[in-house]
């Protein structure tokens, strides 16, 4: 039997990583007080906070720094959650939503912080926006800005009309939603800068190091292919890539795939005409497209769900049909970089945090709104172990429903959906 490719995805965002050191696989047996499985985003950040607090934690990688999800993303800085703030109000109470909006433009926060106090280069530019396709999407980004501004999130403009043309130059959209206290990055080199920031505490990563077993106790044994670690607590950080460790939530949430691909890069003519002033953009579709300049000039374009996170028989056969019915101008335009990635959905479209007898923390399921969110996890895990229980408590008392026909048949009943939600918005209704 082969071995799983643990190289970082021949991404974009790999061809241009800031140089990182490959780390050591764990050899033999050693004690911590934490152990963290899993070095993307929710890993690191949650490493690199219990770090700062002067707790001694070590790092379990199945593969390299951001191999998953943190390192193959859109780089957009979206706030909140992938579930509307009057859903969750509506589902599970008003103090259930003022306890989530209250920490819903948080992760965006940590984020810069982390950049600044660290100094971590990787691309950082301000604003992102929400495109909609029809008169139903733009109703729907009226009421969302005056829902968001119910929790006092004040830095949202209503593009109607035409207008939206000042940021995005196509001619898909009806009006846009834009959230000036947005923004989009590399994501890649901003979790392999919150790793090095972790390391520089006296922190300790091990990467091609899977957890092959997970025994519950006091203290709790993760063993390793060759290794083994002994821990006081543990935070399960791999997301769509647990590998199994935590089996009664699988059939609560599913691996899910997108794609993305990456154009030669513009000259700034053509960049400033498709993106004057270089936001990022998401549309309202169901399936939505997300799309951005980076740092030199290439647009990243993405879109698409595979359930399940099988990758499609050609990615740039899916995206650039999406990429050139946005921007006409592109068509036949070179792609330099075409790559798939799996994150992790739950039913209700909100992330699950929990802990397992009494030791052991978990944080997934963001949903496809994980850049920010991750990092918003990473401070409430360690609050919850320093002490302070109530904000991630607040995400823990949340009900996760399995997703219907089980592990057989929830791809299929999922892609049902998703048929019919895309059909009412290709129609408009």
């Amino acid at each position: 039997m082969s071995k799983p490719d643990t190289s970082h995805v021949a991404s974009y965002y790999a061809a241009s990583a800031n140089p990182a050191p490959a780390r050591p696989a764990l050899e033999g047996e050693l004690t911590c007080d934490i152990c963290v499985v899993g070095a993307g985003f929710t890993g690191i950040s949650s490493a690199l906070h219990l770090a700062e607090k002067g707790l001694n934690v070590i790092v379990l990688e199945s593969a390299r720094v951001g191999f998953g999800a943190s390192g193959r993303n859109g780089g957009q800085i979206v706030n909140s959650y992938s579930r509307d703030m009057d859903v969750i109000e509506d589902k599970y109470g008003l103090d259930a939503a003022r306890a989530l909006g209250d920490m819903a433009f948080e992760g965006n926060r940590i984020i810069r912080e982390r950049i600044a106090q660290y100094g971590i280069e990787c691309d950082l530019k301000g604003g992102n926006l929400f495109a909609a396709c029809n008169a139903k999407q733009l109703k729907g980004l009226i009421e969302h800005k005056a829902l968001w501004e119910r929790f006092g999130h004040n830095q949202l403009e209503l593009l109607e009309g035409t207008d939206h043309q000042r940021e995005v130059q196509s001619e898909r959209y009806v009006g846009a939603l834009v959230d000036h206290s947005g923004g989009h990055l590399h994501p890649l080199n901003l979790v392999l800068g919150q790793a090095a920031a972790f390391e520089s505490l006296g922190g300790v990563i091990y990467e091609q190091t899977p957890v092959v077993e997970l025994i519950h106790g006091q203290p709790v044994r993760l063993k390793t292919p060759r290794g083994e670690v002994r821990a006081e607590r543990v935070v399960l950080a791999g997301n769509a890539y647990m590998q199994q460790l935590i089996p009664q939530l699988e059939s609560k949430s599913m691996p899910c795939g997108t794609q993305i691909v990456t154009t030669a890069p513009l000259n700034e003519a053509q960049a400033s005409a498709l993106l004057p002033n270089d936001m990022a953009v998401e549309d309202c579709n169901y399936l939505l497209d997300y799309y951005r300049l980076s740092a030199d000039r290439r647009l990243i374009y993405g879109g698409g769900v595979n359930y399940g996170g099988q990758d499609p028989a050609s990615i740039e056969g899916v995206i650039r049909p999406k990429l050139e019915t946005t921007f006409p101008q592109l068509k036949g335009i070179q792609i330099d970089y075409a790559w798939s990635g799996n994150f992790l959905m739950t039913l209700n479209r909100l992330p699950q945090f929990g802990v397992l007898n009494d030791n052991v923390y978990y944080a997934q399921g963001y949903s496809g709104h994980g850049v920010t969110c991750t990092h918003l996890a990473g401070r409430l895990i360690a609050e919850v172990m320093t002490g302070r229980s109530e904000r991630f408590d607040a995400f823990a008392g949340l009900p996760h429903l399995p997703f219907p026909g089980g592990r057989l048949l929830r791809v299929p009943l999922s892609a049902m959906g998703a048929w019919y939600y895309q059909t009412r918005d290709a129609l408009g209704i």
